[in-house]
Formats: structure tokens, sequence, C-alpha cells
């Protein structure tokens, strides 16, 4: 082998060397790239959801309720919220871990029941919503107040023990002269109303009377409604 044979040989395989070592440099490079964005995602989803139900937290739901409500274009809205009744005796007789089961179980029952509406842990045993209806109809409201109230009363497990608990629920029509927070202290007034026995649409105050005439005049019942005319609220909340 002549020397400027050998010569390009061990220039070529430098290079080849310098080339591998350099796409090493630029995987990792990626990787880590990855790595950090899966971070960013992470963290930004963290700072938007409540760590132990997943739902928005506080902070997401105000912020993308706002949007809703201001919305010129947006379908009619009723702003809910909902306490769990009498939640401490939970944590007093069973302990927070079943305190916390029963919490992510109302969770997922109020994101069954809302479709893809936004909901939100508000904090403690304090959940609120913005649902999409068909009509700003009092009987059609009031029976959604009471379904919701029924769906998260249904028996569940907490800790191996059966737990049966109910909530207050407030639940009014975001009219257009509303901003989100006006919308919710009506909301808010309207579940201590149900709280305690008093009127309005919320748990406790659908009459019986007119539970019959939304049976006899309201074909669309409120449940399967949400779950079929689901708006993206939380598919933009996941993405915040």
């Amino acid at each position: 082998m002549d020397l400027a044979a050998l010569i390009v040989g061990l220039l070529a395989l430098g290079a080849a060397g310098t080339a591998w070592r350099m796409s090493r440099r630029a995987g990792r490079a990626e990787a880590e790239v990855a790595r950090l964005r899966q971070e960013l995602v992470a963290e930004r989803h963290a700072a938007a959801h409540d760590p132990l139900t997943g739902l928005p937290n506080r902070r997401a739901f105000y912020q993308l309720g706002a949007a809703l409500v201001a919305d010129p274009a947006r379908q009619p809205l009723i702003a809910v919220v909902l306490d769990l009744d009498d939640f401490k005796q939970i944590n007093d007789r069973l302990g927070h871990a079943a305190g916390d089961e029963v919490l992510i179980t109302v969770a997922r029952r109020f994101a069954e029941y809302a479709g893809d509406n936004l909901v939100a842990r508000l904090g403690g045993d304090e959940f609120a919503g913005l649902l999409t209806v068909p009509a700003l109809d009092d009987a059609w409201l009031g029976c959604a107040a009471r379904d919701l109230a029924d769906t998260l009363a249904a028996p569940m497990i907490a800790s191996g023990h059966p737990v049966t608990l109910t909530a207050s629920v407030g639940l009014v029509p975001v009219r257009d002269h509303h901003d989100l927070a006006e919308a919710l202290r009506h909301a808010d007034a309207a579940m201590y109303r149900a709280k305690s026995g008093g009127y309005g649409v919320s748990t406790r105050t659908l009459r019986p009377s007119h539970a019959a005439r939304h049976a006899t005049h309201h074909a669309t019942h409120p449940a399967g409604w949400f779950a079929r005319h689901a708006t993206a609220s939380r598919q933009l909340a996941d993405s915040t």
C-alpha cells in the first residue's frame, strides 16, 4: 500500500469517526430537548390541574371559564357550584385516604356527567362547572340539578367501606351581562340555599310538579344531553 492511499484511508477513517461522534452528540441533544419539552408539558399540566383528581384547578377554571363566558358566539351556559354535605365526617370516621377516594370518585362522576364541558375542583370538597345547555328553561335546569345530585349521591366504596353522601348543587343560567365571577356568585348562593333547604334552581328546590312537567314536555334529558353535546373546554384545559 502506497503512502497516499494510507493517508486517504486514515483521513476517511478520521472523518467517519468525527461524523459518528457528531451523530451521537446530535442524538443526545435531541433526546435532551425532548426530555426538556416533556418536563415543560408536565409542569404546565401540573400548574393547571388539581393533583388529586386530575381536574382543572381554580386558576385554570377561571382562565378558561372567563373566555367561555365572554365569547359572544357561545351557546347558553349554566354555572354550577357543588359542595359535599358533611364531608368532614368521612375524614374523621374513615381517614383522609378514604376522603381522597371520595373526592376522586365525585370528580369522575361530575366529569362524566358534564361530558367535555369545563368542570374543576376549586379546593377542598368544592367543585364548579360551566355547562352548555339547549335552553335556559327553569324546569330543565331544575331537572339537571337533581340529576347531578343523584349521580353524586350513588353509593361508593372508600378504603373498603361503603359510603353514601349527598351534595348541595347550585345551578344558575349565565346571563349575557354576567362575567364569570358574578355567575359563580349566583351559583354559590343557590348552592347555599340548597344546603339550607331553600328554593331556587338547585339540588333541593325542584318541586315534583316541575319534574312531572319536565318529563311530559321536555324529551331531552339533561344527563344524556351533556354527554352528546360536549364542548372542547376540557381539551383546552388539558392543553394549558
